[in-house]
């Protein structure tokens, strides 16, 4: 996070006591954490103490009567401390999203619910046994790392990883030797990891050996076939279920996945709700679509334990924007398909429609479109203004190989032919960029809001330091067609 990010979730939460470290690790860099903090506590006068962590032991400024080292106070302390007494609605913590939909929002989950929620579906979707070792590789400070590295593991008294570093460093096969180190069981990660290591040679996972595994998960964004195949066969090897799940920051945990040994597995489907979630389709109209084999707008139809209570300090844009679209029920943001048996698909988000001569066209199927060419890893599309169209799309294409050295203006005919057969030519590309990875959040989602700045020329991104890598947007923007 960025000093102005960081100070703008400090002031909305009006906090006082701040907890960081001197700095942190990320591949070969250190990250200067407590600089950032002095930064931000310009900006936010509510704070009145600083604990720090000794991590790194680099020389920092420690600002005499605010400042404080952690470990002393943690030395001095009393090994045991009597439980506080909180009611099951108090709130437990405050987790802000991305702001890929501009301010953050600050997600409020309560005691009681949110652990409940965590430790069953934790349970029973990585079927956890004791003696069992669990890893999940997500960002500590996201949801998926508190309900699923934290809160989940520990409420079940489980054994769980946490890891400081990147799929990378030192080695692409920095993922595969920790679960043979400490004998993982059950892995869980994102579609961004899973498609960047399917792009190097398989000797990094070859030269490991697997065989520990039980479960394996995805999380974060809609895999695609290709890397849960590839995830399948030589993460799995065939033989562990993977459990693609569909959750949000505010649902607290998993609403729709498989339950291991349970339910069949379908690549690209998060399969079927778990139990007591009532997902329903709604159609434009507010209309819930009973059939089978439609597509969608992803509501909830009844509470569950795990959802977030509120927006802190704006509960009426939390009702504008969860329980307005359609009255009575949990709007998702999320586009479905559900198949002949009831599986469920995520397509994407639904406010991701770009009106190209006067055709709603969603981004979605035309980037499955795209990620179906044999070249390309990864696909991202937004519009842009066109004098005759009113929008045009623009894509950025992140292809398998970096070093692909082919006919690129042969490869933009058969991205676009792929696009004409399975969608229609109004879906055709005018502009295809060639980019070397996406903006993302630490959660795996795109930052379309940041290309669509890109596609018309604008060069005032706003804060880019809360995705995982910032340093896309620059590169991205020199090579803009």
């Amino acid at each position: 996070f960025s000093a102005n990010a960081l100070a703008t979730r400090i002031n909305d939460s009006t906090c006082k006591l701040l907890i960081t470290a001197d700095g942190g690790y990320r591949g070969s860099k250190t990250i200067d954490l407590k600089r950032i903090v002095d930064e931000a506590l310009h900006k936010s006068p509510t704070v009145e103490k600083v604990l720090v962590v000794k991590r790194t032991h680099q020389e920092i400024e420690m600002r005499e009567g605010r400042d404080l080292w952690l470990q002393p106070l943690l030395d001095e302390a009393p090994p045991t401390s009597r439980a506080e007494m909180m009611d099951a609605e108090d709130p437990l913590f405050i987790l802000y999203t991305s702001g890929s939909t501009g301010k953050p929002k600050g997600m409020v989950h309560t005691t009681a619910g949110y652990m409940v929620y965590t430790a069953y579906t934790f349970k029973n979707i990585f079927q956890y046994n004791e003696g069992d070792v669990y890893w999940c590789t997500a960002d500590i400070g996201w949801v998926t790392g508190h309900s699923y590295i934290i809160y989940g593991p520990l409420l079940n008294g489980a054994t769980t990883v946490i890891y400081e570093g990147t799929p990378s460093y030192p080695t692409h096969s920095r993922f595969w030797e920790v679960v043979q180190k400490h004998r993982v069981n059950q892995f869980y990660t994102a579609p961004t990891a899973i498609r960047s290591l399917a792009r190097e040679k398989i000797e990094y996972i070859q030269e490991f050996r697997l065989d520990s595994l039980k479960v394996i998960g995805s999380v974060g964004e809609p895999i695609n076939e290709e890397a849960w195949h590839w995830y399948n066969d030589h993460v799995g090897n065939k033989r562990c279920p993977l459990v693609d799940t569909w959750w949000q920051t505010e649902t607290g945990g998993i609403l729709i996945s498989p339950i291991p040994f349970v339910t069949p597995t379908k690549p690209t489907y998060a399969s079927l709700p778990f139990p007591g979630i009532q997902p329903v389709l709604m159609d434009e109209l507010r209309n819930e679509i009973e059939r089978n084999q439609q597509i969608g707008h992803l509501c909830i139809r009844y509470p569950w334990p795990g959802m977030a209570r509120t927006i802190w300090g704006d509960h009426q844009r939390f009702i504008d924007t969860y329980f307005t679209a359609f009255p009575g029920k949990y709007f998702s943001g999320d586009g479905a398909l559900r198949d002949e048996v009831g599986y469920y698909r995520i397509t994407g988000r639904v406010d991701d429609v770009i009106i190209v001569s006067g055709h709603n066209l969603g981004t979605a199927p035309i980037e499955d479109a795209i990620n179906e060419h044999q070249t390309v890893a990864e696909s991202a599309i937004v519009g842009f203004p066109h004098e005759i169209k009113g929008n045009a799309l623009y894509g950025f294409v992140v292809l398998k190989e970096t070093g692909l050295w082919r006919d690129r203006q042969n490869l933009m005919k058969e991205i676009n032919q792929l696009i004409s057969d399975q969608i229609g030519p109004i879906a055709k590309l005018d502009k295809i960029q060639f980019v070397s990875g996406l903006p993302k959040t630490r959660s795996g989602k795109i930052m379309r809001r940041i290309l669509r700045k890109i596609a018309v020329g604008e060069s005032d991104f706003g804060d880019i330091t809360t995705l995982i890598n910032p340093e896309i947007v620059e590169e991205i923007k020199k090579g803009r067609t």
